[in-house]
């Protein structure tokens, strides 16, 4: 009896595995091609002296900065007229000149974002000995 329950027990696993699978069907297979980008970008994210933090998208092929601060997303194009990097539209300017990262709103002079950019070897105090 054991050996009978045993068997029917098997051979009903074996069916329910087997049930499910349609011959002839084959498994629909979907890829999706991302198109690949050919343009040259850097991505910096910038923290100032309250801990308030900035990221920074640029894409140098295309000549425009993405701006994210406080959930807002900034979209701007780099300003060749103005000193180091730069990039603007009409109502904000975003500049990282000589370290120093500001984010502006243009037609009030508020500085929305400002951080001072650690530099390699600021705050080292080595000096050369003779």
């Amino acid at each position: 009896m054991k050996k009978l329950f045993t068997s029917v027990l098997i051979g009903l696993a074996v069916l329910s595995s087997t049930a499910c699978k349609h011959p002839g069907k084959e498994a629909e297979v979907l890829t999706e091609t991302v198109p690949e980008s050919k343009d040259e970008t850097s991505k910096d994210v910038f923290t100032d002296s309250y801990g308030e933090k900035i990221e920074v998208i640029i894409n140098h092929t295309k000549g425009t900065a993405t701006v994210h601060l406080e959930g807002k997303t900034y979209d701007l194009k780099k300003s060749d007229a103005l000193p180091e990097y730069t990039a603007s539209n009409e109502e904000y300017q975003y500049s990282n000149i000589k370290g120093n990262i500001t984010l502006l709103k243009k037609n009030v002079d508020m500085v929305l974002f400002h951080a001072k950019r650690e530099t390699k070897g600021s705050g080292s105090t080595k000096m050369a000995s003779y």
